[in-house]
C-alpha cells in the first residue's frame, strides 16, 4: 500500500474514496486555501441530475486576501446546514439505505463547527467508518510543492478541471429520469448502496498513477 496525500474535503468524491481505500493517506493541512475546489463543495444526485452542495466561508479582507486552509472559517450566519439536510433529505429519502444512516449523519447538521477543516474531517470520518475504510490521522508539518516519496492526489480537490475517470455505474434514486451521474460525493454511493459500497470502492481503478 502506497502512500498519498490529500486534501481534507466535503464528503469525499467516489475518486477520493478510491484513492483513500487502495493508500495510505497523509493529509494536506498546511497549503493555501483556493476557492472553486471541493474543500467547500460537493455534488449529489438528484431529480434534476447534478447538485452542487456549497460551504460558504468567511472570506478574509487585505490586499491577498490569502488565508491558510486550517484558519478557514465557516459563515454561519447562513442557514446552510438546514439547506443541505433538507437537500439531502428530498433527494435521498426514497433511497435504500437513507434510513439506515440519517440519524448518525444528522449531528452534522445540527452542530456549528467554527472551522472548515474541522467539518470536513467530521464528514470523512463518517464516511470511514460507515464505507469500512481506515482512515489516517497522518498530516502534513510544513507545505511542500513537491513529494518524492509518495502520490500527490492533490489535483482531485480541483472542482472545475475534468477528471478522467472511469467508473461502474450503481443504481441511484432518479436513474429513471438521468444517466448516471459519475463522481458524486460517497454519501449518493451509501445510500444507494449501503454495505455494498465498500467492494464497489475496491473494484475502481483510483485516477492517480499507480493507485
Amino acid at each position: 500500500m502506497e502512500k498519498v496525500l490529500l486534501h481534507p474535503v466535503y464528503f469525499p468524491n467516489i475518486a477520493t474514496l478510491c484513492t483513500m481505500v487502495k493508500n495510505k493517506v497523509l493529509w494536506e493541512v498546511n497549503d493555501n486555501y483556493q476557492k472553486q475546489t471541493y474543500r467547500n463543495r460537493c455534488h449529489i444526485a438528484t431529480d434534476s441530475g447534478r447538485h452542487l452542495l456549497t460551504i460558504p466561508i468567511k472570506h478574509v479582507g487585505g490586499n491577498t486576501g490569502r488565508q491558510k486552509y486550517k484558519d478557514v472559517q465557516i459563515d454561519n450566519s447562513y442557514r446552510w446546514q438546514q439547506q443541505h439536510w433538507r437537500t439531502l433529505q428530498t433527494a435521498y429519502r426514497t433511497s435504500a439505505y437513507f434510513e439506515f444512516y440519517e440519524d448518525d449523519l444528522l449531528p452534522l447538521y445540527s452542530k456549528d463547527f467554527k472551522f472548515l477543516m474541522d467539518f470536513n474531517f467530521a464528514t470523512i470520518q463518517f464516511l470511514s467508518e460507515n464505507l469500512n475504510i481506515e482512515i489516517s490521522e497522518a498530516q502534513t508539518q510544513t507545505y511542500q510543492e513537491h513529494y518524492d516519496d509518495l502520490l500527490d492526489g492533490r489535483s482531485l480537490v480541483n472542482a472545475k478541471k475534468p477528471l478522467v475517470f472511469k467508473q461502474d455505474s450503481y443504481f441511484q434514486v432518479f436513474d429513471d429520469r438521468n444517466d448516471f451521474i459519475t463522481n458524486t460525493s460517497g454519501l449518493d454511493l451509501l445510500f444507494n448502496e449501503g454495505t455494498n459500497a465498500h467492494d464497489y470502492l475496491e473494484k475502481q481503478n483510483a485516477p492517480l498513477p499507480h493507485a
